[in-house]
């Protein structure tokens, strides 16, 4: 895979000595605002062992960039800031690790409300319509279907529920794991923000309603396991544990969202999940 490299934007040639922090502006060297600003506030992680990095890449005069060698695995810190926006969207589907690092903790990303709220959204108007789709009517002058704005607030409620549980789920597990797996505590809040980043595979909850065919339930799985995945390997790569650990957190998750989801069953409330839709049709 080409590097998508920038114009004006070069690696180093192997000497770690003469781009990491603090060795000083000799030779005409000039640490980048960006960088320095960043290493007083906070740290970068080398994508490849995950180690902490004060700076990505050293600004040498006439704009020519030299990206920073780990010191741990004596390999660019993160060679994704020459790679073109498209192929890091390309690698982080395909659930690369160094994708997921380069993301959570080498760019500044503040959309994770407004993604959360946007996904919701997208799994309540699911939710609705099928919902609707099963108590549709014949008479062409019943415009209940478009008129029942409680519905759709109520499916966008129980769709936040059941959301808020599968993450408790997660949170329940690492805490209780805690002492076992890491010497410090984990940080929830960034992990937190992992998890919603790593369900944008349910804004794809919309074409697969739009698009509406015969094998709409088999997108919707392909969907779950998509965005399962992903959730599963933020997880890994944010608290840098095992695949067996994340497994686990994934599971517990699932087993208290779907908890949630036999109360409100049992509550006799139409819930729209996509246990519902697979049963509603033949598949």
């Amino acid at each position: 895979m080409g590097t998508g490299g920038r114009s004006g934007v070069r690696r180093g040639k192997g000497n770690a000595e003469g781009v990491t922090a603090g060795k000083g502006n000799a030779d005409g060297v000039a640490t980048s605002p960006t960088a320095t600003a960043a290493s007083a506030s906070c740290q970068y992680r080398c994508i490849e062992c995950n180690q902490e990095a004060k700076e990505l890449y050293r600004d040498y005069n006439h704009g020519v960039l030299k990206i920073t060698i780990c010191k741990s695995c004596q390999k660019p810190v993160d060679k994704y800031i020459e790679y073109d926006p498209v192929i890091i969207l390309i690698n982080a589907i395909l659930c690369k690790a160094q994708a997921y690092r380069h993301i959570l903790f080498n760019t500044k990303i503040n959309m994770h409300g407004k993604l959360c709220i946007f996904c919701l959204l997208c799994e309540a108007y699911l939710r609705w319509w099928q919902l609707q789709d099963s108590n549709q009517n014949t008479d062409p002058d019943d415009f209940i279907r478009y008129a029942k704005e409680w519905d759709f607030y109520r499916m966008f409620a129980i769709a936040s529920l059941e959301q808020t549980a599968f993450f408790i789920g997660i949170f329940t597990f690492l805490w209780v794991e805690r002492p076992m797996t890491a010497k410090k505590k984990p940080n929830f809040i960034l992990l937190l923000k992992a998890l919603i980043l790593s369900s944008y595979g349910k804004l794809l909850l919309i074409p697969a309603v739009i698009w509406e065919h015969d094998y709409t339930p088999l997108c919707l799985r392909l969907i779950k396991v998509f965005v399962l995945t992903s959730n599963f390997q933020a997880i890994r790569v944010t608290l840098n544990i095992n695949r067996k650990l994340s497994f686990l957190a994934i599971l517990s998750g699932l087993l208290l969202e779907s908890t949630m989801v036999y109360f409100f069953q049992r509550m006799e409330w139409d819930v729209g999940s996509d246990c519902a839709i697979y049963k509603s049709q033949d598949f």
